[in-house]
């Protein structure tokens, strides 16, 4: 039994990522085995904390003594790293919680990733560890590791290095096996990790939680997250935030962006799915660095820590980050001019001031986008003229493409770049363009962030130059208005009455019964079956526009009565709707939805029939503020035809920011919950907004 006591318990962040004592259950004597693995690599690699193995069959493993449970250990422990059958961990807890430890890592698998009956253990599971209180990473988990003190609590095969490199990068992953191939990536390129950690399952611990231990975290000076998919959303927000208030930069790579790859992400995790795009916007609204590459997870990194993130570039004519390209080859620098085009950014020439300041220091450079010094300068002069462009006020950042040199002659290619006075102010990125393994450590040594392709070196300066949603406002509660139904679809002009209350303008209507005529409005007229079985109308042949008289109404109204009745017999109709034809310049939409992985969302969409062959939109976690809604309209592109296109009339563009702050407020409502609402289309006039169409979708 125990008999040894220790000093007080730790905090669960140390319990979590620097634990005193470990204790390892299934551990093997087999070093052919995954779990012979983490004994291994603790002794390998210099862990001074304790180690108990526990393993019934065994007095000893791999020269250590071995007990045969948790509770014949002589010391308490603060974290167990558990690798036996799944359906026997749960039983196991209350050893684990007797034994002191404050975390619990599972490796083992059969829980939410394997069918419903996996997902009910690992409920059960969950919920026996929160009455012993303990903390759960995982199941399904590959381990984590603490590369400063060699706390390496692992299965991962990367830990098998005779050397492993300490760092500043922190890793927190939702995939194992890329948790491991990061690090040995990123050490080749002489990354260094401070901790890493594969959360599994998340059936406890979640992503955000474990960032939010990282923040506070010494040696972690930047966080990189590998996702598949999005939990906890408030406790991630809440660790993100945290992490941009300490100065800690966290930059992710997420799957999801094609459908292919949204659907393969959710069947790995079982997680529910989601739409990629509100997760983007989750991201960008707390500051999150989201990269298209892998390799830029971590090559982006020097580029995060050491200049002062300059997020969009609201301040220039066309609104692109204006980068400086100086080379010595023409062609590498062409390929990434290339691919800075892509991203929204332009290369930029030098001002005929800029080129005489820098003749009357002896060398000559043209007004080109990309600076060319193949055969010009001195490594005296290429610094001379690196510091004034990291100086001059006509470029967002400067961008150094290194040739040929880079390989041969590596000191010298890349000695102006390391002792050049450089401002925090103003971004310096290199792109070496042959292969220069010497090279890119020397630069990753002095700080430099540098690349080996194009693509991602253009990807990592779109991110760092890329807008910062606002999160959402602190907004006050909505009260639903009253006789509205409070669960279930609402009919149109039940969701009319729900905008209009919220401040958005909406067109009159009457509801009118079947034959009747009277509905007070000049023709034309548009009528609608009203139902709140019929979310799309046009379908079901339940709308007609431009009905001129009393008996195209009449006409009208049977004809669209029947149509129903063929279509969706057992529809409950409530009558017919009247309303005025309205003018417009321009059909926008908005849509708002509670989407599962991070609440609510707020949608402005190009409006009409095109819209749905060119998706042309703009999303933000709802409620949204009046700026940011100004942001979104400039977004999207066909908001441009009234915002002064080639002389086209002007709409209200403020009326149209007003009602997207007022649309968003679903998400204030208080007593009820909007899953989904839509107004389609939204009519932007030279003097005013008018919502036309509208549905909601009640929880």
């Amino acid at each position: 039994m125990m008999t040894a006591t220790y000093m007080s318990p730790l905090s669960f962040a140390q319990a979590l990522l620097s634990p005193r004592a470990v204790a390892i259950v299934g551990a093997s004597g087999d070093t052919r085995k995954n779990t012979a693995r983490p004994l291994r690599f603790l002794r390998k690699h210099g862990y001074t904390g304790a180690i108990y193995p526990i393993n019934a069959a065994r007095a000893e493993i791999l020269g250590e003594r071995a007990y045969p449970s948790l509770e014949q250990l002589p010391g308490p422990v603060d974290h167990v790293f558990i690798m036996i059958p799944g359906d026997a961990v749960t039983d196991l807890l209350p050893q684990c919680a007797r034994a002191g430890a404050r975390v619990v890592t599972i490796y083992s698998d059969g829980f939410g990733e394997a069918g419903p009956q996996g997902l009910a253990r690992q409920q059960a599971l969950a919920r026996r560890a929160r009455e012993l209180g303990l903390r759960i990473l995982g199941p399904n988990s590959i381990g984590l590791a603490d590369l400063h003190s060699g706390c390496i609590l692992s299965v991962n095969a990367a830990f098998e290095a005779d050397a492993l490199l300490p760092g500043g990068l922190a890793l927190v992953s939702q995939s194992g096996s890329m948790m491991g191939s990061l690090i040995s990536r990123a050490a080749a390129r002489g990354f260094g990790f401070s901790k890493s950690v594969s959360v599994g399952n998340e059936s406890d611990i979640t992503v955000g939680e474990v960032v939010d231990a990282l923040v506070d975290d010494p040696d972690s000076q930047v966080i990189l997250l590998f996702l598949e998919t999005l939990r906890s959303a408030p406790a991630m927000a809440r660790a993100l935030e945290r992490a941009r208030a300490a100065g800690k930069p966290v930059i992710a790579y997420k799957l999801g962006r094609s459908e292919q790859g949204d659907a393969l992400a959710q069947s790995h995790t079982g997680a529910m799915a989601g739409n990629d795009v509100a997760v983007d916007a989750f991201l960008k609204a707390h500051g999150v660095m989201r990269v298209q590459y892998l390799e830029t997870l971590f090559e982006m990194a020097p580029l995060a820590a050491c200049y002062a993130r300059t997020p969009g570039v609201a301040g220039r004519a066309d609104g692109r980050a204006r980068v400086a390209v100086i080379t010595t080859t023409g062609g590498g620098a062409a390929t990434v001019v290339d691919n800075l085009g892509l991203h929204g950014m332009v290369a930029v020439a030098p001002p005929a001031d800029f080129v005489r300041q820098i003749a009357e220091q002896g060398l000559s450079i043209r007004e080109t986008p990309v600076i060319d010094l193949t055969l010009a300068a001195s490594s005296a002069q290429y610094k001379m003229l690196l510091e004034a462009l990291l100086r001059a006020d006509w470029c967002d950042a400067v961008l150094s493409v290194v040739g040929s040199s880079a390989q041969f002659h590596p000191g010298l290619a890349v000695q102006p770049l390391l002792e050049a006075a450089k401002p925090a102010d103003k971004p310096l990125a290199v792109f070496l363009a042959p292969e220069a393994q010497e090279s890119l450590a020397l630069l990753q040594q002095g700080g430099i962030a540098a690349f080996r392709t194009p693509e991602s070196c253009a990807d990592a300066l779109s991110v760092f130059f890329s807008p910062v949603h606002a999160g959402p406002p602190l907004g006050c509660e909505v009260a639903w208005p009253a006789g509205l139904p409070t669960q279930g679809m609402l009919n149109e002009q039940e969701a009319g009455v729900l905008f209009r209350g919220l401040g958005v303008p909406v067109v009159q209507g009457t509801l009118l019964s079947p034959g009747g005529l009277n509905h007070g409005f000049a023709y034309p007229v548009v009528a609608k079956v009203c139902s709140r079985e019929l979310a799309h109308k046009t379908e079901m042949g339940a709308v007609r526009v431009g009905i001129g008289d009393d008996q195209a109404l009449e006409r009208a109204m049977a004809e669209m009565l029947a149509a129903v009745r063929r279509r969706a017999p057992s529809a409950q109709v409530d009558g017919v709707l009247v309303q005025p034809m309205e003018g417009r310049l321009i059909e926008v939409m908005l849509g708002y939805r509670h989407d599962p992985q991070v609440g609510p969302t707020v949608l402005l969409g190009a409006g009409g029939i095109a819209a749905e062959l060119a998706p042309d939109y703009s999303l933000r976690l709802a409620p949204v503020s009046l700026e940011e809604a100004r942001t979104m309209i400039d977004e999207v592109r066909q908001t441009r035809l009234v915002r002064g296109f080639r002389g086209l009339p002007l709409g209200d563009c403020e009326a149209l920011a007003r009602a997207i702050v007022d649309f968003s407020h679903l998400a204030s409502l208080t007593g009820v919950q909007v899953e989904e609402a839509e107004i389609n289309p939204l009519f932007v006039r030279a003097d005013g907004v008018i919502a036309v169409d509208g549905l909601v979708r009640l929880a």
